[in-house]
């Protein structure tokens, strides 16, 4: 997850990271910025600069807990990308 964020730009940075504070701040918040997935999953919407799109999922386990990230190229999120928040969750909760 970091070495990700770390890939991007700067302006991009700064819009995920407002998104995730958002969240983070006004916790429990919903749609635009934040969607459950169930089962305690739980995605960032950031609209990214050049009309991108990311996704951030997260739990909460004694506080929120970045699981996985991406940049969506598809309207469906890819089911590998949410195989591995899933696992990482399931590593957290453990």
């Amino acid at each position: 997850m970091r070495d990700w964020l770390k890939s991007l730009d700067a302006d991009d940075k700064k819009t995920i990271g407002e998104d995730i504070r958002t969240v983070e701040l006004g916790w429990p918040i919903g749609m635009p910025t934040c969607r459950p997935l169930g089962d305690g999953l739980w995605e960032v919407r950031s609209n990214l600069t050049d009309k991108r799109i990311s996704r951030v999922f997260f739990c909460i386990a004694q506080g929120m807990v970045l699981l996985h990230a991406f940049i969506k190229k598809t309207q469906k999120t890819p089911q590998p990308d949410l195989d591995i928040a899933r696992r990482r969750q399931n590593e957290v909760e453990q």
